[in-house]
């Protein structure tokens, strides 16, 4: 290689000397290494702090060893990342997961929701209904470092036992089975307070799907329920006389009619009842993960049903599934109109409103996506969940911190999990871009901007390390398009929707 000038052979040879001090570049994705060094990020540490830096930090092992000012003392590793004008967060945790290798009852690759979750910057799901024994061991495989997945957080759902004693026998089975909680969805009062009690007696956290039941969010203050799921359950309990004003012909059964009369549910609510029961909430520490991205297609279906990612990385499997199908849960979407978006887009803005109250009082907001249902894309759901967090009137700092810090309380992980901080797991993601500027650079496929007249694109996780293995985003990502498009080869499929 000719220099043209001696400054521009200066230049290389101090930053091979820098190299040189600094360890290796040249990171391998899905390897692990003794010691890892991020040289020169911002960082937001996911307490709703600012960002700071640059920073250096020292991995070791699967721990953060050290957080400290870029340049305060060079710091060695056996590899370095430069993040120079990056980004460092914590890993994103979704609290409201499914593990999928399967979509109505045909196979679908496990490693393409996996990729899809780690190139999304995604370090830890909590997955609240599969395959209960196929989960443990990939929650096992996970932990050893033997597959490219996200930590694993296993709550079986519990099913309807018909008695106190057979709830309380099934806790005790999930328990000897190692599931780290329980996800119910319907379930009778007295059934829940028997597996609560047990539950909390074993130290096992509930997630609840409140649905429309007898119980309501005040049996889950009642209880003590670690987190109610979506929005059913908390207007239901606002209401004046204790049951919504369906139709005569309505049909709990039939998801067209349960989820089109879902959209009237907080417009129904009394609003001052509703701050009571989310003072109850708050006061029994009952954390919200609200999943708003998931109904999304309720209320604009033809942007849900043409997201941009689709068409590269969409599965036929799944795309099959999203189409409208009574066999498939949540694939309702047969009949759909301007008026149920109308009405959907109200009960947005008062679940927003809502959400707001509940923070503001002291509650405990989470993120999770609850994708492979509605349209909505592993991964890419849960970036969603964050831009729709942010819509209802939460900065963004705030929004990284509900899918970090708070997703980590709710776990009741907090003191190693959801920070940027010495002694805490090696979770990091380093992004091309600021994402409190702009939520939309954690997507993989990036953002682009404009300069001078020219489209430049940036953006996107570039590392996702998760218990100090560093994956490679753009890396993944690329995989998963060439597993969607040898899917659809033998398909016969072009994708979309």
């Amino acid at each position: 290689m000719k220099y043209p000038n001696p400054n521009m052979l200066r230049t290389s040879v101090l930053l091979l000397m820098m190299a040189a001090a600094f360890g290796q570049t040249n990171v391998q994705s899905g390897k692990r290494y003794p010691r890892i060094v991020i040289h020169g990020a911002m960082v937001v540490d996911g307490s709703g702090t600012p960002a700071s830096g640059p920073k250096d930090i020292v991995i070791e092992k699967n721990m953060i060893a050290d957080v400290l000012p870029a340049g305060a003392r060079r710091a060695a590793g056996d590899i370095v990342i430069d993040a120079t004008g990056k980004y460092v967060l914590p890993g994103l945790i979704d609290a409201h997961a499914h593990v999928q290798d399967e979509r109505g009852g045909i196979p679908q690759p496990l490693d393409y929701e996996l990729k899809i979750w780690l190139a999304c910057g995604i370090t830890t799901v909590r997955d609240v209904g599969s395959d209960t024994l196929k989960t443990l061991e990939l929650r096992r495989k996970s932990a050893s470092g033997e597959v490219a997945s996200p930590r694993i957080f296993v709550y079986p759902m519990f099913g309807a036992p018909k008695t106190p004693e057979l709830a309380r026998a099934h806790v005790r089975e999930l328990h000897a089975l190692t599931a780290d909680g329980i996800k119910f969805t319907g379930i009778n009062r007295d059934i829940m307070e028997a597996a609560e009690d047990e539950a909390h007696e074993l130290g096992m956290r509930i997630a609840h799907h409140v649905g429309v039941e007898e119980t309501t969010a005040w049996d889950d203050i009642k209880f003590g329920t670690t987190s109610i799921e979506h929005w059913y359950g908390i207007p239901d309990a606002a209401l004046d006389d204790g049951v919504q004003n369906f139709p005569t012909n309505y049909n709990y059964s039939n998801e067209g009619d349960r989820f089109r009369y879902g959209g009237h549910l907080f417009r129904e609510a009394n609003p001052e009842t509703l701050l009571k029961v989310l003072d109850g909430m708050v006061k029994a520490h009952v954390a919200w993960v609200p999943t708003l991205s998931i109904y999304e297609a309720n209320r604009d279906l033809q942007r849900s049903k043409t997201a941009p990612w689709f068409k590269d990385y969409l599965h036929p499997v799944l795309e099959k599934y999203f189409e409208p199908n009574v066999a498939n849960h949540a694939s309702y979407f047969d009949h759909w109109t301007s008026t149920d978006e109308a009405y959907w887009k109200e009960n947005y803005r008062l679940w927003m409103a809502a959400l707001r109250e509940y923070d503001k009082r002291g509650g405990l907001i989470g993120v999770g996506d609850d994708a492979g249902f509605l349209y909505s894309l592993y991964g890419f759901g849960l970036i969603r969940e964050l831009e729709l967090q942010q819509e209802a009137g939460f900065p963004a700092l705030k929004v990284i911190q509900h899918a970090t810090t708070n997703n980590a309380k709710i776990l009741g992980q907090e003191a190693k999990m959801g920070k940027v901080r010495a002694g805490y797991l090696a979770d990091i993601i380093v992004v091309n871009g600021n994402p409190v500027e702009d939520l939309k650079v954690l997507y993989p496929t990036g953002t682009e901007t404009w300069i001078d007249g020219k489209p430049v694109h940036g953006g996107a996780v570039e590392w996702t390390i998760k218990d100090g293995i560093p994956y490679h985003g753009p890396t993944l990502l690329n995989e998963v398009k060439e597993m969607v498009a040898k899917a659809r080869a033998q398909k016969g499929t072009n994708g979309g929707s």
